[in-house]
């Protein structure tokens, strides 16, 4: 149980906790070095939700972005190949083998899409980003179900993806590497017995997953396509996963994370208001850490990097003082958010 001292919000120390994560890799999270980019996101966006994006120096701002253009995979140079463009999750595999260094060098579309989202939240213009490579890349994971893999090399499809696509292609303001279509019907081939939605049609419904669903469907104006009935029953689907935090399926323990992927998906369908908010908040200020900053999955847990984050958005879309807007859809900032639609008026204006 908590008490009275941690009830609020340990901001200072949060603001150490990302910064030490910007710094320095912790060998607890070494397993995770093909996805630093992730770690990044989750640092650099919680600063951001903090209202402390300025904790990071002019210098350490400039370091983190060269260093995340350095992972954009460029268009092959023998035959002009966009087929593998995006960004990469760390540099570990960016090893020179003659000729042989095209074939591992491949955009992941997670990766891609944090890494965008961490370069707005930095306040970068995304004029090194080539948007119409990146925007082949993407168009090359689409599958003919609708979905998307994660990267051309070789891995998993599911919702997951295709959220990330979206996001993606909203942020760089091109939908042509996208089908919405063929993704609108994998989604709702996705939608389970009890209406919550699934990886992947036939699989259990999920949090996770009815978030990146509904997210899509919003960034590509295709809410519509769900009937009534399915609506409703989606709304009822994820009211009943709070317990007194959020649990991710029925049955299963309450996790700090989806304070935020069911938040935000009760907030995009406007409907957040009919959960208890102050049993959500107590349970996630049940797994901060009032010492060393962090907040964990559960109570007396390890606390991480994105269930920090996700604890913070989580607490941000029910209105908790101290903290930034943040936009459901794209999981960013409304401040990020502003400076997106700045950069989008100006690529329009240069048509």
């Amino acid at each position: 149980m908590i008490n009275e001292e941690n009830k609020e919000l340990a901001h200072r120390q949060h603001v150490k906790y990302f910064m030490r994560f910007l710094n320095i890799l912790p060998s607890s999270l070494s397993s995770h070095d093909s996805t630093r980019v992730t770690i990044a996101y989750f640092s650099v966006a919680g600063l951001d939700v903090l209202g402390s994006i300025t904790s990071i120096s002019i210098e350490l701002r400039s370091r983190i972005i060269d260093w995340l253009y350095l992972l954009q995979v460029q268009p092959r140079k023998s035959d002009g190949d966009m087929s593998t463009c995006g960004f990469q999750g760390s540099s570990t595999i960016n090893i020179e083998l003659d000729n042989a260094n095209s074939h591992y060098r491949c955009g992941h579309l997670a990766m891609t899409y944090t890494a965008l989202c961490t370069l707005l939240a930095l306040g970068d213009d995304l004029s090194r980003v080539n948007r119409k490579a990146i925007i082949n890349g993407v168009k090359a994971l689409q599958t003919e179900e609708g979905n998307f893999s994660a990267t051309l090399s070789g891995c998993e499809s599911d919702m997951r993806f295709v959220y990330c696509a979206a996001c993606i292609s909203y942020i760089l303001n091109d939908w042509s590497g996208f089908n919405v279509e063929k993704a609108t019907d994998y989604i709702i081939k996705c939608m389970g017995y009890d209406y919550g939605i699934a990886q992947c049609p036939e699989l259990e419904s999920h949090g996770g997953t009815t978030y990146c669903a509904l997210a899509t469907l919003s960034l590509t104006n295709r809410l519509d396509k769900l009937s009534e009935y399915q609506m409703d029953s989606l709304r009822r689907w994820l009211v009943f996963r709070q317990v007194d935090g959020f649990q991710g399926r029925p049955n299963k323990p309450v996790d700090t994370c989806y304070s935020f992927w069911v938040g935000a998906s009760l907030k995009m369908l406007d409907i957040l208001h009919l959960t208890n908010y102050n049993s959500n908040k107590r349970y996630v200020y049940e797994t901060q850490d009032y010492v060393v900053g962090g907040f964990s999955k559960w109570p007396d847990t390890c606390t991480d990097p994105m269930h920090t984050y996700l604890g913070l958005a989580g607490l941000s879309l029910i209105g908790e003082s101290g903290l930034l807007e943040i936009v459901p859809t794209l999981n960013i900032t409304r401040r990020a958010y502003d400076h997106l639609k700045s950069l989008h008026q100006k690529w329009d204006s240069e048509l």
